[in-house]
This record gives structure tokens, sequence and C-alpha cells, in this order.
């Protein structure tokens, strides 16, 4: 049999825990509680992406006139940069699969790396914004914030600081997922170092892929919306 998560009986891998009748049923477990992990994670999420849209119909033109202030530039480069280490986690879980051992360690520096890059970008945006008082909520400073509109040759209209409250709000729990994932991703890299995983036992690679293809997921929806808005 070549994959853990085939059918068929099959001698227990060192991580195997007593009260599973088989492999295949432990890995299995680990995978239904992931995914309902998930699903958690996805109605958090949709709640922030609710408050979104109500504020995109009550206050349309705040909208398109407040996110004129974010950087398309750097929007998409992080954008890239997640797609990217979408495929580098899809090749670490073949490595595991294949008992690839570097290819696994590879493949996660990489994935790891593109992380890194998008937290670097996003601090680098978030000073950005700082640095001409546009913050959340009541901290927003709208005479600073108007001035460096109208040098790039935008308005603001209405409430922006409602605008920008969104914005901070699910960026920034986006960008705590990604500062996890950093973590989960070491942690699987250097027992990937040890020798764990191979085509028995992959199933902690695989559910930190799904993890990290998730908060890939996100993003590719809070960048249109954020960042493209017309």
């Amino acid at each position: 049999m070549s994959s853990a998560h085939g059918q068929g009986p099959k001698a227990p891998h060192a991580f195997f825990q007593h009260h599973y009748n088989t492999v295949e049923q432990q890995a299995g477990a680990a995978k239904l509680g992931m995914w309902v992990f998930l699903a958690t994670e996805i109605l958090m999420f949709s709640g922030l992406f609710l408050a979104y849209f109500i504020i995109r119909i009550l206050y349309p033109e705040m909208v398109l006139g407040s996110h004129e202030l974010l950087s398309k530039t750097m929007g998409g480069v992080n954008t890239v940069v997640l797609l990217f280490s979408s495929f580098t986690m899809a090749m670490a879980v073949r490595s595991a699969q294949v008992g690839d051992t570097p290819g696994i360690i590879r493949n996660l520096i990489m994935t790891i790396g593109c992380a890194c890059i998008f937290m670097v970008v996003k601090y680098f945006e978030y000073t950005g914004k700082f640095a001409h008082g546009i913050f959340p909520g009541k901290y927003f400073d709208y005479g600073r914030a108007a001035a460096y509109a109208a040098e790039h040759g935008h308005e603001l209209v209405g409430m922006p600081h409602i605008f920008f409250g969104i914005y901070f709000t699910m960026t920034g729990l986006h960008g705590v997922h990604v500062a996890v994932g950093i973590g989960v991703l070491v942690w699987i890299m250097l027992r990937a170092k040890k020798g764990h995983f191979g085509p028995q036992y992959y199933s902690p690679v695989e559910n930190v892929g799904l993890y990290w293809h998730i908060v890939d997921l996100v993003w590719i929806f809070l960048f249109p919306l954020l960042y493209l808005v017309k």
C-alpha cells in the first residue's frame, strides 16, 4: 500500500495511538477534526464579510473613496506570495506522501519564507497608513488622512473611519492567522527533520496544509473586496 490513507491492514506507525483501531481511522479522525476547526474559522470570517457588505450597501461612496488610500501594489504582491505559498505547501504534502524528507523540508522553508514576506509587506503597509493618521475607528485622524488623500488625487467622503475599522479588523485577524501558521509550519518542519513523516504517516503535514490553504483562500476574497472594489 503506497499511502497510510489507503485501504487494507497495515502495521501501525510510530505515532499510532492505542485508542484507534486502524491507522486509517486515526488519519480520518485527524482530518475530520481539522475540517471542523476550519469550519469555525470560516464562520468567524463570514461575520466580518457580512459586516463589510452591510457597510458597502449603506455607505457605497465612502467605501469607494476610502479604498483608494490602500496600496494595490502591496496587496497584489501579497496575493502572489500567498498563491505561491499554497503551491509549495501542496508540494510539501506530496513529498510527505512519497517519503521525500528533503522535499518536505525544502517546500516548508519556501512556504515559511512566503509567509514572512507577507508579514513584512503588511508591516510596511500598516506603518504607512499610521504615519498619515489612518487608524481604525475613533483614532482616525481625518485632517491628516484627507491631506494624504488630496496629495494622491483622491477625496475622502463621509465617515472613512468605518471603512478602515473593518479593514484593520479583517486584515489584522488574517495576519494573526498567518503568524500562527508560521509557528505551526516551523513545528512541522522540525518534525520533518527528525524523520517523522512518510507514506505511512503524514496527517500533520496534510492538516497544516489544509489550514494554510484556508488562510490563503480568505486573502483571495479580502484582496478584491478591499483593494479593488469598484
